[in-house]
């Protein structure tokens, strides 16, 4: 199991591949982005996206799920506080394969949490063609692994 001392400036996490189907397009954007452009390649089409696209929303989801089935299901993690920033840089069109990474950017033990640190990632989401999809950045609670020799 990954704890907060193994995640050093620097090293690279990566995230688990995503195959994207028209179907879960449509079914994520019917529930939560009723946009044409998420409904029907035919609507995709004629938009600036050039195809039946996911929601960056829904982007942003398979993200969350590629994060843990790559490495999240296996660390110490206690939660995040939040996302810094999330940048949808070009459009996820049905039938693309994502992979990527989580990079760490730095690391710190928490004052007010004894045994718990703050890990800052860079997140890089790339579709098949090594074109960058989705870029982010926040902080994951992660415990550590010897307590009592991490005492902030």
């Amino acid at each position: 199991m990954l704890h907060f001392e193994d995640f050093l400036p620097g090293r690279s996490y990566p995230l688990a591949e995503k195959q994207v189907t028209a179907e879960e397009i449509v079914e994520f954007a019917s529930e939560f982005d009723p946009q044409p452009m998420h409904l029907s390649e035919e609507a995709g089409k004629a938009s600036i996206l050039g195809g039946l696209s996911a929601s960056g929303w829904h982007t942003s989801s398979m993200f969350m799920r590629m994060m843990f089935d790559g490495w999240l299901y296996n660390s110490s993690s206690e939660g995040s506080p939040g996302i810094e920033f999330m940048e949808w840089k070009k459009p996820v069109l049905a039938g693309d394969t994502l992979s990527g990474r989580s990079t760490v950017i730095e690391s710190r033990a928490l004052r007010s949490r004894p045994g718990i640190g703050m890990v800052k990632f860079l997140h890089e989401v790339e579709n098949q063609r090594g074109e960058l999809v989705m870029r982010g950045e926040n902080p994951i609670m992660m415990r550590f692994r010897n307590v009592e020799e991490n005492a902030a």
